[in-house]
Order: C-alpha cells, then sequence, then structure tokens
C-alpha cells in the first residue's frame, strides 16, 4: 500500500536531487528514506529515480507520478491547514515569500505589530525574485507570497491591500530649492540609476515614467536599492524608489531628497498570490487589514 511518507520522501529527493540531502532535510537516515522509495518504486512497478554515485535523474515516468504526489500532498496540507483554522487566528505556521524590494521596507513596519497581537504566531520569510516564488506559491512549497503588481501569476489568485507611487531620490545640489515634485520629462534619463534586469521593481518604474528599456544605461545598474541611494549620495545620478521605502532611504545621507513622481498613479499594487484553493484565507484577511494599517501610519509620517 502506497504511503504519504513515501510520496513526502520521493518529492525530496526530487526537489535536492540527492538521497543523503533528502534525507536530512525528512529527518531519517539515508537507508531508511531509500527503503521507502524502493518499496514506493516496487509497489508501482516503475522506477522513478535513475541512480549513481555522482547524481540521481529522474524517468520520464516518475515525473508523472511525482506530479500527482505534489497534488497529493498539496491536498493533505490543506486538509490540516483546514482543521487548524477553525482555531484561533494566525495560529498555525504560514511562509510567506517577499521580493527584495518589499521585504526590507515592510516588515520593519508590520512584524511588531503581529509579534504584539498574535506571539504565537510562527512565521517564516523567503526572500526571492518574483518568478521564483509564483513557482514557490504554485508547487506549494510556500504558503503565499507578496509581490508588487502588475506582474504575471496566471493559475494563482491576487489579494491586493496597498497602493502607492515612486519618488525620485535625488542629490540636493541637483534639486532647486522648494521643489517637491517632478515628471518624467524634467528626469535626466542618462542618470537615471536602476535595478538591473530581473527585478520587476525596474520594470513597473520604467512603466511609471513611460520610458523604454532601450534608453537606460545598464552600466549604472544596482542590485539593491541601498546600493542605488549610495549611489546618488556619491552624486552619480538619481534614482525611484516605492513610498514604503522612504523613511529609510532619506536617512541613509542628509544630502539627499525626496520628489513625488507627478505621473498618473498608483505606480505599484502589494498583493498576496495564494493557490485557487488555499485554505487559509481567513488569516490572509487578518494580514491583509494589519499591513494596510501599519503602511498607512508609516507613510503618513514620511
Amino acid at each position: 500500500m502506497l504511503t504519504f511518507k513515501q510520496l513526502t520522501y520521493a518529492l525530496e529527493v526530487e526537489k535536492t536531487r540527492h538521497f543523503k540531502r533528502a534525507a536530512a532535510q525528512c529527518g531519517v537516515s539515508q537507508s531508511a528514506l531509500s527503503t521507502a522509495i524502493s518499496e514506493l518504486e516496487k509497489q508501482l512497478g516503475v522506477q522513478i529515480f535513475e541512480r549513481d554515485n555522482k547524481k540521481v535523474l529522474i524517468t520520464p515516468i516518475g515525473e508523472q507520478i511525482l506530479a500527482k504526489a505534489r497534488n497529493i500532498k498539496l491536498e493533505i496540507d490543506d486538509l490540516h491547514l483546514l482543521s487548524k483554522d477553525q482555531a484561533l487566528p494566525l495560529h498555525h505556521p504560514m511562509t510567506i515569500g517577499l521580493i527584495p524590494t518589499i521585504g526590507p521596507y515592510l516588515l520593519p513596519k508590520v512584524l511588531p505589530k503581529v509579534r504584539s497581537q498574535y506571539p504565537d504566531f510562527q512565521l517564516s520569510i523567503v526572500e526571492e525574485q518574483s518568478h521564483v516564488l509564483v513557482e514557490m506559491v504554485r508547487s506549494g512549497e510556500i504558503d503565499t507570497a507578496i509581490l508588487a503588481l502588475p506582474y504575471a501569476h496566471s493559475g494563482l489568485h491576487a489579494f491586493s491591500f496597498w497602493e502607492e507611487d515612486f519618488y525620485v531620490i535625488a542629490h540636493n545640489a541637483d534639486v532647486p530649492d522648494g521643489q517637491e515634485g517632478i515628471t518624467s520629462k524634467e528626469l535626466d534619463t542618462k542618470r537615471l540609476l536602476l535595478l538591473k534586469d530581473g527585478h520587476c521593481l525596474k520594470d513597473h518604474a520604467l512603466s511609471a515614467c513611460r520610458l523604454p528599456s532601450t534608453n537606460m544605461d545598464h552600466s549604472l545598474a544596482g542590485t539593491s536599492l541601498h546600493t542605488l541611494v549610495q549611489m546618488v549620495a556619491g552624486h552619480m545620478g538619481t534614482t525611484l524608489v516605492p513610498q514604503m521605502a522612504l523613511d529609510q532611504m532619506l536617512h541613509e545621507s542628509s544630502e539627499l531628497r525626496a520628489l513625488k513622481l507627478e505621473e498618473p498613479g498608483p505606480h505599484r499594487t502589494l498583493a498576496f498570490i495564494t493557490r485557487p484553493n488555499y485554505v487559509g484565507l481567513g488569516n490572509i484577511e487578518l494580514l491583509m487589514k494589519l499591513f494596510s494599517t501599519q503602511l498607512e501610519k508609516f507613510c503618513d509620517k514620511a
């Protein structure tokens, strides 16, 4: 008889492509894991994995079996989550994915409130780029992710909780006294510093300014907003940051100024994405309300 434990072990081998690492992740000995998977293959009458001393490969029929196993695991995980959801709110563990242009600016504003209101809530954070998080949600590897929209997330549901505009961060020497805003036409695009390709914030910033990527100097691209702001402080150009990051960015140097980007907004929307049948939506709704309330408090002060 097939067991859930066998399927879990097989999925971990698929993820790690290594029997020893998979056994460590599952908290069992390598021999116990290997025996369970061999028994699974024997019961099914097919070979799922090709093994040698250097690598683990998945057979074509193994790919199909593991796809079914993932769906089974998701359904069983949801059964456990559904039963726990009847208990106290935010009472069971949750893993949330965040992109690098949200995590460092959102978490300091919301986590203290989460901890004070729900001290027993076990929250894990995964930071990755948007395309990785979408696949992690889709596969059930994480419960949910917070993305900046618009971003492709076909097959998943999105629940928006915050809208914001971009601000131009410039050196004081480059800004006339009394100026509080700037249009995209007034920007010197040759000195506009943006993140490297692959970061959705770059795409959102270009869209807000109605600028094509081909106009940008890719030699002046950064890997983080903090890096870009330090470049601005070094009088290397200007950059665009979301409203939620303003308080942190302006503290990096007394020589920095923030100018509101005077283009139609909102320039980006923050949303939780979930699988269509995710049973923890009640907890997502609680977090959405808490996050939006905290963001309003902090952004009003910015």
